[in-house]
């Protein structure tokens, strides 16, 4: 069950030292759960554990597609592999690892792919992972995650444990916005509500959650009533969740840090055209490179900020 904050604000924490924590606290009651790292111990808040515990965190070097090959091995003899590298590396340098020993073999990897989108930043267009999800889309029975804040992602890495089958999660290092009050759980494979509306609904993942909430107060002041809801399971998508909106307001707009091609908006347009055709505009990387630039510049860049999605939700709303 999960409780939204009455006003979002950036959090206390970053989401790389609450990944380390889940992670040291995971491994001190279950010596099946293996910790795997493509040489960004750092980066990720693992390198204090890996050193006090090398025997349970497992630093692969500069080797992601060995490291998942030797994850899915891991995962053959019954441990429980958690990988993690940065997102362009955890989708376009190991897909056929990916595809193959871990998903095709039915075996169980979970899969941390972190700076997605414009939260490379300052690493820049070949750092900054705008597709990542959609190669994990076409690979069968990948489940794709992205944690909205810490308190998400300390529910999801717990839950994805002992499920079964290849998990992608994609995740900021850094502070995110808290949606979320603390305590809050969330069901894989259906979206969060996050405010209610009948005019429009937004459907938004990870960073562009914020900025759907902040979109919808706007819309408030000019009199449209923007429901936001939160799609952090993109695949399997939540078929349900989709058609009750479009139902319900008529109007629907996505917003994603990713490509606007086979990301969420795909996942969304899918759903609508087999079920219930409606109005659909969709925020999110207008198919192009990332570039260098910080987070907030990158936003208006792509044409990401609350003010793009308020402009879209109108366009929907008009097309009624």
């Amino acid at each position: 069950m999960y409780k939204v904050c009455k006003t979002i604000e950036t959090e206390a924490v970053e989401m790389r030292s609450v990944f380390a924590q889940v992670m040291e606290e995971m491994q001190a009651k279950d010596n099946r759960v293996i910790y795997m790292d493509a040489d960004l111990m750092n980066s990720i808040g693992m390198a204090k554990y890996w050193k006090d515990h090398p025997e349970k965190a497992i630093n692969c070097g500069i080797q992601e597609a060995n490291m998942i090959g030797t994850a899915a091995g891991m995962s053959a003899t019954g441990l429980i592999p958690f990988v993690h590298t940065f997102g362009t590396f955890a989708s376009r340098r190991v897909m056929d690892q990916v595809f193959v020993s871990a998903a095709y073999a039915k075996l169980n990897v979970r899969i941390i792919g972190s700076d997605p989108g414009v939260t490379a930043s300052l690493n820049g267009g070949t750092h900054m992972p705008l597709e990542d999800m959609g190669m994990m889309r076409c690979i069968p029975e990948v489940t794709i995650i992205e944690p909205t804040d810490s308190i998400m992602l300390e529910d999801m890495v717990r839950q994805t444990k002992d499920r079964c089958g290849v998990f992608y999660l994609r995740l900021s290092r850094k502070k995110c916005e808290k949606v979320f009050e603390q305590g809050s759980t969330f069901e894989i494979g259906k979206a969060a509500k996050v405010r209610e509306g009948k005019d429009v609904t937004i459907f938004a993942t990870g960073i562009m959650v914020a900025e759907a909430v902040k979109a919808a107060e706007m819309l408030e002041a000019e009199g449209i009533n923007a429901a936001v809801s939160n799609m952090f399971t993109i695949k399997p998508i939540d078929k349900e969740a989709v058609i009750e909106a479009a139902q319900k307001t008529g109007a629907v707009v996505t917003a994603e840090n990713h490509n606007i091609i086979n990301g969420l908006g795909s996942a969304v347009a899918e759903v609508l055209c087999e079920n219930i055709c409606v109005p659909l505009e969709r925020v999110g990387v207008k198919d192009r490179f990332g570039e260098v630039g910080d987070v907030e510049y990158l936003k208006k860049t792509f044409g990401m900020t609350a003010q793009d999605i308020v402009k879209s939700a109108k366009k929907a709303v008009s097309r009624k």
